[in-house]
């Protein structure tokens, strides 16, 4: 028997000691746990209600034919594979995962349906006027009038500071609320930088 030979031997003898043979499997990697690569979406408000133009993804277990993205139509309608129309605008996305849900039960035995928002398009406030860069600007969380004007660029130099309006639609009734820039940059009635709500528009004149 050839050197070579005695090696091979001696170590499958110290391999199969029962030790040993613990502590190369303890050696040996786990594997990596498995990921999920799904967009969970922005963080929403608290408030928040889907929305016009906001984004949906409507996933079903094991049913990926029923499942995809779709966005939610002026009518504030989505279309879904085999159920058809449904109305999702004014609804949280727990509430109209249980109206999917149920749509679905009469087409399949087992329905496993999750809602995720991919974007929200629908929250948006407004600034026109002489600032920066006028136009509109998701309201994803808390944004002041100050903090809109700011993220418009600020005020042009032709601005009338003292004279600015949130134009708001409050139960179907408008409100003009006014704004002065110049105390609320020196820290005067600062009750006047309210918290924005979905659909307010800035108006500078």
């Amino acid at each position: 028997m050839n050197t070579s030979s005695v090696r091979s031997i001696l170590v499958a003898c110290v391999l199969s000691l029962p030790g040993l043979a613990l502590a190369s499997q303890a050696q040996a990697p786990s594997p990596a746990p498995m990921t999920s690569g799904a967009d969970l979406g922005p963080t929403l408000p608290a408030d928040y209600v889907i929305g016009p133009e906001d984004v949906l993804g409507i996933l079903f277990w094991r049913e990926n034919e029923m499942s995809g993205d779709v966005t939610v139509r002026p009518d504030g309608v989505i279309t879904l594979p085999l159920i058809g129309d449904v109305r999702a605008a004014g609804l949280k996305p727990d509430a109209l995962r249980e109206v999917v849900q149920k749509a679905a039960g009469k087409f399949l035995n087992e329905v496993n349906a999750t809602v995720v928002v991919r974007q929200v398009n629908s929250r948006k406030v407004f600034i026109t006027g002489e600032v920066t860069t006028p136009g509109a600007y998701p309201l994803i969380g808390p944004r002041t009038v100050m903090q809109l004007i700011a993220l418009a660029g600020g005020l042009t130099e032709f601005a009338d500071a003292k004279s600015i309006t949130v134009m708001r639609n409050d139960g179907g009734k408008m409100q003009i609320l006014k704004f002065n820039y110049r105390e609320v940059s020196r820290g005067r009635s600062l009750e006047q930088n309210l918290q924005l709500r979905p659909g307010d528009t800035v108006v500078v004149p």
